[in-house]
């Protein structure tokens, strides 16, 4: 067991886009990932870590190699199936969520899985050696230097994010199980990018810089130097911040299925997209899912501007530069713009609010004078 005591993901200093985008994937897994562009030693790899340390604890069937949720019939593992036809209950237990590290050398056996068909054939028995995405069920799967792994491998992984399955076919067997998970890419676009249609299938991409605020670039040494020193007492002093954006993280997950919105948000978001001339429509569904993502995190019931405006900063700059016959520049001067346009009447608009409510509250004062 590894006992090593992580750097806490409330210490990162600055990089609040790549933080944010973490979150809003921890809230609603559903998302599709986030791939953080950027030079080395810019914290990626530490906040892919200490994100996946702070999220709550999930419940899962016990004794299931796969970590099913028992609040998820519809999907639930080949082998929990069977115990349910054979009339066995699936009793629960809580389980630490999980962080795996997909290496660059992994295989395609080594991420889906592998059936032993010999063993089928020889014994009728089905054998399932479950692969990386059994590991990362209902956990954060990360991927360092996602650019150098093999092209064929991103895709298998890119499609089990999107279905939230993961089937295996050999020789007419089959296995499944579910593959539910948060997916974290990071590169340094210096050793290569990825191609246009792997970058799109990436729901979030940030791209972060080293910081050149001399205070906070003070900071992070202090902060640095103080961990190495002693990583357990630096924790301790960090731990109720963790627990706090822990808890606020579980209780989004709880409030996220009854954000509302309506039909002007999704006219919102089209327009934005349409706008901007972004392909396809995956755009559009990202914007929408990160939206209500921080709505339920801000701890509010329906979206706003401001959600869309936040969530499309994420959505969409990898989206926008793509295109062999645009120019990339404008498309983000663009794309800058109408995301401000958004966050100021997204303020107005709450002002406006805030005003109507003062005068509704100085009117039932005046209709109900105190005696």
């Amino acid at each position: 067991m590894n006992n090593r005591v992580l750097f806490p993901f409330t210490a990162i200093v600055g990089q609040e886009r790549m933080l944010r985008a973490l979150i809003l994937n921890a809230v609603d897994p559903r998302i599709g990932g986030v791939l953080i562009r950027g030079e080395r030693g810019t914290a990626k790899s530490t906040a892919a870590r200490a994100l996946a340390a702070l999220l709550p604890e999930v419940k899962v069937v016990a004794e299931c190699r796969f970590g099913c949720d028992p609040h998820d019939p519809a999907h639930l593992c080949t082998e929990c199936l069977e115990r349910i036809a054979a009339g066995e209950s699936l009793p629960t237990q809580p389980r630490p969520t999980p962080f795996v590290n997909l290496p660059v050398s992994a295989t395609e056996d080594r991420v889906v899985g592998t059936l032993d068909i010999e063993r089928a054939i020889q014994h009728g028995q089905r054998a399932f050696e479950p692969g990386v995405l059994a590991a990362a069920n209902r956990g954060l799967l990360y991927i360092d230097e996602v650019n150098l792994l093999d092209d064929h491998v991103v895709d298998i992984l890119l499609d089990s994010a999107a279905m939230g399955m993961n089937i295996v076919e050999r020789e007419g067997i089959s296995f499944s199980h579910p593959a539910r998970f948060i997916l974290v890419g990071t590169m340094n676009p210096e050793e290569g990018d990825l191609r246009p249609q792997l970058l799109d299938r990436f729901a979030f991409s940030v791209e972060i810089r080293g910081i050149l605020d001399k205070r906070q670039r003070v900071e992070i040494m202090r902060r640095n130097i103080a961990f190495e020193a002693d990583p357990d007492m630096f924790r301790a002093e960090w731990q109720p911040q963790e627990d706090a954006l822990s808890r606020q993280i579980e209780e989004a997950r709880a409030v996220l299925e009854g954000v509302r919105y309506t039909s002007a948000d999704l006219l919102t978001i089209a327009d934005l997209t349409s706008g901007l001339e972004v392909d396809g429509h995956r755009s559009d569904l990202v914007i929408l899912k990160g939206a209500r993502a921080q709505a339920a995190f801000d701890g509010r019931e329906r979206i706003s501007s401001r959600d869309i405006a936040l969530a499309a900063e994420l959505a969409l700059p990898h989206r926008v530069k793509s295109g062999p016959f645009r120019k990339s520049e404008m498309g983000l001067e663009a794309l800058d713009e109408r995301i401000e346009q958004l966050k100021v009447s997204a303020q107005v608009s709450e002002e406006q609010r805030l005003e109507e409510a003062e005068v509704d509250d100085e009117a039932k004062k005046k209709a109900n004078p105190v005696k």
